[in-house]
């Protein structure tokens, strides 16, 4: 018998076919469960720990009991029993005594200039990477869209003026203009989010100007026109769906793209202020001690 698939499974059929795509699919969920569950993942307080026959969560809450002590010195003083993380650093926990220490058992990607766990500082900054690359790039497709629609859909004098402030914004050159901005404001991780953001959108307004231009010709657009439906009706409830595919691609590309160019600024010293961990600050760190400390650099 013939069997008849939803929409959905045909898609999925298809894309597991793409070796490339389905193998990268998996680097992403990855990534996702790193940044989602880096407190679990790599910390130096207990997941659950016993302490006077009552049982606390000290990755989840902090405690009166014990604020300001330290959880592992404390455990293993007191003989406590207490389930860690699986790497038990923090990524700001210094320790002078083993500082460019190379990997060993007890650090397995090494240390850096302070003492500090890189493999857990690079867990961390996993957070920051995808917390810029997919906030920025909903800020721009945000106004990418909204300008583009708008562009497209009424054209004459509202395309020429669009179109001009489109061409205006591209003249720029966006890293020279986003460090300009950052020069002027203090280092935040969500000024670099929102700096991203604002001058990203320049080519998803271009490919949503052409999508409705070509779009609204068609008979679908014309038949809910029949029926009377506003303007912001038809160009956001029936073209918009409709014109997402070239919009979806140009968005995978744009969350690379602001996750190498936070990494680039966080390089240069205008990204995430320290001590929060950032793949850029790390590899900036480890600039200094290429010679001798490889590990900063190759993990």
């Amino acid at each position: 018998m013939e069997k008849h698939f939803s929409y959905s499974r045909l898609v999925w059929n298809v894309f597991r076919k793409n070796k490339l795509a389905y193998s990268g699919i998996f680097v992403i969920l990855f990534l996702f469960f790193v940044a989602l569950f880096a407190p679990f993942l790599a910390n130096n307080k207990p997941l659950i720990m016993r302490y006077n026959d009552r049982f606390y969560f000290p990755v989840l809450k902090e405690y009166r009991t014990f604020y300001g002590i330290d959880l592992k010195e404390f455990c293993s003083r007191n003989s406590l029993w207490a389930l860690f993380p699986l790497i038990r650093y923090s990524p700001t926990e210094y320790d002078l005594t083993a500082t460019l220490s190379p990997p060993d058992q007890k650090h397995w990607l090494g240390t850096d200039d302070r003492g500090r766990d890189v493999l857990t500082r690079i867990i961390y900054g996993t957070r920051i990477s995808l917390s810029v690359g997919f906030v920025a790039v909903t800020i721009f497709l945000v106004i990418g869209i909204f300008i583009g629609s708008q562009a497209g859909y009424f054209g004459g004098k509202i395309d020429l003026i669009m179109s001009r402030f489109i061409e205006l914004i591209e003249c720029f050159p966006t890293f020279i203009l986003i460090l300009t901005i950052l020069a002027f404001l203090n280092p935040s991780i969500y000024n670099i989010m929102a700096v991203i953001g604002l001058f990203g959108w320049p080519d998803v307004a271009r490919l949503i100007r052409g999508e409705y231009l070509k779009l609204k010709k068609q008979d679908f657009v014309t038949a809910v026109r029949a029926f009377g439906f506003s303007h912001y009706r038809i160009m956001y409830n029936h073209i918009l769906p409709n014109a997402l595919a070239p919009i979806l691609v140009s968005a995978t590309f744009g969350i690379a793209g602001a996750i190498l160019l936070e990494s680039s600024l966080s390089f240069l010293g205008f990204g995430v202020p320290p001590p929060a961990p950032s793949w850029g600050e790390i590899l900036s760190e480890a600039m200094n001690y290429v010679d001798f400390a490889w590990w900063l650099v190759i993990f």
